[in-house]
């Protein structure tokens, strides 16, 4: 028989249960994870044991160890600090200047709308990956150069909201009362436009974590991201992939990491669109 205080614990624990809250804890974890790293292992990411290379997972190497001999769960740790160092600077970045595109073209329209616009039609266009290598080629590989690669191509989804989101502010009465009352130009942007718009970014940054993620991952991969020996979770896949077919866990353990780290970041961006956006909750 079903008691009172048992389907109180049933409610409870199925409205704890959504996206936004499993999504928000594995982030915590993930950050967590980076912040205390050193703590939580007691071994140095970067020190050789060529004596104990290829180790399978046991009470001493939970993930085993690598083709050098260094614990694959320590540098599992601390490579989640240089991922979401790169994504926080690609945010940071990205996020600004899209708003501020997309507002400008929206606002002031007329031909700086439409060089705008051209502008991010044709970044937009070009393929994120392919032109995050070229830069970095150019830049040279690093943590910086490799978050300006990828800001470089992922601003123009920020900037063609904010225009279709100030195109639709702009006959409102809202912005009509507040021109009556003296508020134009610069003031009206960052008053009462920008505010407006930002919750629907900082949306689509959440969902664009996701494959931010893979996109680093896959810049390390290639060669292209921070560079050995520094633990990074793209280079140790690549690292792990030539002995993949004989110790598969130097290749899965970071492929894992990636993977949850990317779901992590999606079911956040799902949860804050649930809780931010009223029409997608109808």
């Amino acid at each position: 028989m079903t008691t009172p205080t048992s389907l109180t614990t049933r409610k409870y624990v199925l409205h704890w249960l959504n996206t936004f809250n499993i999504g928000l804890t594995l982030v915590a974890i993930l950050i967590v994870m980076a912040l205390f790293a050193p703590w939580l292992t007691s071994y140095d990411p970067n020190a050789q044991h060529i004596a104990q290379r290829l180790m399978a997972p046991d009470a001493q190497h939970w993930f085993g160890t690598d083709r050098f001999g260094r614990d694959l769960f320590s540098r599992v740790l601390f490579g989640a600090r240089p991922t979401l160092v790169l994504v926080s600077l690609v945010v940071i970045l990205t996020v600004p200047i899209g708003l501020m595109v997309g507002i400008c073209a929206g606002y002031l329209g007329g031909w700086i709308e439409r060089v705008l616009m051209r502008i991010t039609d044709i970044v937009m266009s070009l393929p994120s990956l392919v032109i995050a290598l070229a830069l970095v080629s150019i830049l040279g590989p690093g943590l910086l150069n490799g978050a300006l690669a990828l800001a470089f191509t992922s601003w123009p989804s920020f900037a063609r909201q904010a225009r279709t989101e100030t195109l639709a502010l702009r006959r409102s009465d809202y912005l009509a009362a507040a021109k009556m009352q003296g508020i134009d130009g610069w003031r009206l942007i960052f008053g009462h436009i920008l505010p407006l718009t930002l919750p629907s970014a900082v949306i689509r940054a959440a969902l664009n974590l996701g494959g931010i993620i893979l996109a680093a991952a896959g810049l390390g991969f290639l060669g292209m991201g921070i560079q050995p020996p520094t633990a990074e979770w793209g280079s140790m896949v690549a690292s792990g992939s030539r002995v993949i077919f004989d110790h598969w866990w130097v290749a899965a353990v970071p492929g894992l990491a990636i993977l949850l780290a990317s779901l992590a970041f999606n079911l956040l961006g799902d949860g804050l669109r649930d809780k931010m956006d009223p029409r997608h909750g109808q």
